[in-house]
């Protein structure tokens, strides 16, 4: 009996660990894509996933549904399966002006029999996503089906429990069934990176940002859909029991309460709309009128793509006197913005080389306005797109923005081509270093493999050195290009032996600037294992990768050593990854390049948690002021110690370390008797 009870109490305090980091995780995703709030940085975020991810495969007993570990589970599916709405998705009917707004206030209140008191109306923005229905049983996710024909839609549940923006269990006091609709999107900085990863990768880029988002909610893959950036907002009912929401207003309130993400909340808008909210309730058609004009005066500022806005009335039990027609709803009508595109003509069309060697076609065309925002170029991607719309130099286009973001050609003007056009080739030969470009098999993008392509090397050397690689504050794009133009920097680990008398040697460079550039790259020496893996440009490696390979191998050594065997035990690393990493780590120059920038004086920085020093482990430490370290530096270094960083002191935190300006949470701390840390005290602190 005695010897069997340190480990049952190793097993209860496992297990307990286990049910923090689930509730710990929960807590985060609700902050990252419901409030827009993120309490903790990606790095501290993927420690906990880690860490929660060991327990549970040490105890497989221990694993439940709800885990977010579970989002993703299994090989890839054949087909998706057809289901059934218990409720219709109606089809909302268009208007495309004000007046037509105003009609419809109008028949709304000849229906309802009421010509002189003003309609209650509940107005939304209309998000152009994928539209979706959630099915949540005793407040747990069971089913996920697309709109469809709005009677029939597709089983995407295994795509759906894959994002981490949908909560797998619901908080607070759900009801019993709760169907709840919604629209999936991809922000467009998101969209804007899946494109540029898409180039990358010899992948045809989406057309925009709804078309991504579609395209990766049908993904037979849910690991492929879990590595993209979806977002989901949530906006009307299916199926309900036990709601006692009587407005469309109420629902929203409702839905928040179980963790679900709407837009109705006025904290997480941005600056552009902070004196009033996405949702408004209107007294009166008005006041919808004046929403409708507002939103299309910004709707370039949002974060994400609208087509217009939905106007409902709010009443449920109006709602039920309106009815259908057809399969719309006569107490809803969506107010479309008209299309925001312009015509011009295509100067020239040029051939970009990335830093993967890939040959861009580039149209150079007249400058015209679209949007507010002055366009002159447009990416025409490859041959394959050139083709199917048979761009020509000369021709006159329509042009539009994808995603309010990415210059984009719609169609050519037929009528109005040249009578002596050519169809355009992209050339054989690379356009800078002059050796045979190739199109490897199963890609569209055509490709300079020359590894000495100045091109190749310029676009590896500025991905080198930006922020979230290398982090060479000071040396911008222009001066690198002027490093290897010079000849001055022929490979990454060069720049670490550039002097400031060097750079004085550029053009048009003065004492200050040419010490900003050497002090910038001196301070990028130190630096993450994530970080670092994600400078060397290695093909599939994006950020996300990299901090997985850093978080699995620990060690530049472990990660230079790994198989693809070794590779393939990581998560988000699939064959096409590995076998990429496995080329790269194995070429002799790649290998001796990474000799060469440690020898230049590159340091990796150690994390006292893989050295197994773990002072902080079981201490949850709230921050607080102005500190000697950024805020988020100091949080992962608790967490890389073992130890948590929340962002509200309770009676569970152990310390408050406090800085100048402290606020708030130093006056509470105060009041439950917490312990204060000031930087010297929290310095002894981690050096136990």
């Amino acid at each position: 009996m005695l010897s069997s009870a340190p480990m049952a109490t190793t097993k209860s305090s496992t297990q307990k660990r286990l049910n923090e980091l689930k509730q710990e995780i929960r807590e985060h995703d609700y902050n990252y894509y419901v409030l827009d709030k993120p309490t903790i940085g990606d790095f501290q975020y993927d420690q906990l996933y880690s860490e929660l991810k060991e327990i549970e495969e040490k105890h497989p007993e221990w694993v439940t549904p709800d885990s977010p570990t579970q989002r993703v589970g299994g090989g890839a599916l054949e087909a998706f399966e057809k289901a059934t709405h218990r409720k219709p998705m109606l089809s909302l009917s268009n208007t495309y002006s004000v007046d037509e707004l105003r009609e419809f206030d109008v028949r709304v209140k000849k229906f309802l029999e009421n010509t002189e008191d003003e309609i209650t109306y509940f107005c939304e923005l209309k998000f152009d996503g994928l539209a979706v229905e959630l099915i949540y049983e005793d407040g747990f996710l069971t089913g996920a089906i697309t709109r469809g024909d709005g009677i029939v839609g597709e089983n995407v549940l295994s795509n759906i429990r894959a994002m981490d923006a949908v909560p797998l269990q619901l908080s607070g006091r759900p009801p019993a069934l709760l169907e709840v609709r919604g629209e999936i999107l991809m922000y467009k900085k998101d969209f804007a990176k899946l494109n540029e990863q898409q180039q990358e990768d010899g992948e045809t880029p989406f057309a925009n940002p709804r078309n991504a988002a579609a395209g990766s909610i049908r993904q037979l893959d849910p690991n492929i859909t879990k590595s993209r950036k979806l977002r989901i907002f949530f906006y009307a009912p299916g199926v309900v029991e036990g709601s006692k929401s009587r407005s469309q207003s109420d629902w929203l309130k409702e839905l928040r309460s179980y963790g679900l993400n709407t837009l109705e909340q006025k904290d997480k808008l941005p600056a552009v709309f902070a004196d009033k909210p996405y949702a408004i309730v209107s007294e009166g058609i008005e006041g919808a009128v004046e929403y409708y004009d507002r939103v299309r005066s910004l709707r370039h500022e949002l974060p994400f793509d609208i087509d217009g806005v939905v106007i409902k009335v709010d009443s449920y039990t109006q709602q039920e006197v309106l009815g259908t027609v057809a399969r719309s709803p006569r107490w809803a009508t969506a107010a479309k913005f008209p299309p925001e595109q312009a015509t011009t003509v295509i100067e020239n069309i040029v051939v970009q080389v990335g830093r993967t060697g890939a040959l861009t076609p580039v149209a150079v065309m007249k400058p015209v306005k679209v949007g507010g925002v002055t366009i002159v170029n447009a990416t025409l991607h490859n041959q394959s797109e050139i083709d199917r719309k048979d761009v020509r130099i000369g021709d006159t286009v329509v042009i539009q923005r994808a995603g309010d973001v990415i210059p984009e050609i719609v169609e050519v003007v037929l009528a109005k081509r040249p009578s002596n056009s050519k169809k355009f080739k992209l050339p054989k030969d690379c356009p800078v270093c002059g050796e045979p470009a190739e199109l490897p098999e199963d890609e569209v993008v055509t490709r300079c493999v020359n590894p000495l392509c100045p091109a190749i090397f310029t676009g590896a050397l500025i991905h080198f050195a930006s922020r979230r690689a290398m982090n060479m504050e000071k040396v911008g794009d222009k001066i690198l290009e002027q490093f290897v133009k010079e000849g001055m920097v022929s490979r990454f680990s060069d720049l670490f032996t550039l002097t400031k008398e060097d750079v004085l040697k550029l053009p048009r460079q003065g004492e200050k600037s040419a010490q900003n550039i050497i002090e910038s790259i001196e301070a990028s020496r130190e630096v993450s294992l994530g970080r670092f893996i994600y400078s060397l440009g290695i093909r599939f490696v994006g950020e996300q990768t990299a901090k997985s390979l850093a978080i699995h191998f620990k060690t530049l050594d472990e990660f230079m050593a790994a198989t693809e065997a070794d590779l393939l035990e990581v998560e988000d690393i699939g064959p096409k990854v590995a076998s990429a990493l496995v080329d790269r780590l194995g070429n002799k120059e790649f290998q001796n390049e990474v000799k060469r920038l440690l020898k230049n004086g590159v340091v990796i920085e150690k994390s006292k948690a893989s050295s197994g020093k773990q002072p902080l482990k079981g201490l949850s430490i709230v921050i607080t002021g102005s500190l000697p370290m950024p805020r988020d530096e100091i949080k992962d270094q608790i967490l890389a110690l073992g130890g948590k960083s929340p962002g509200s002191v309770s009676k569970t935190t152990s310390y408050v370390l406090a800085g100048a300006e402290a606020g708030s949470k130093l006056e509470k701390a105060e009041a439950l008797g917490v312990p204060i840390l000031d930087w010297e005290a929290y310095q002894k602190l981690i050096s136990k």
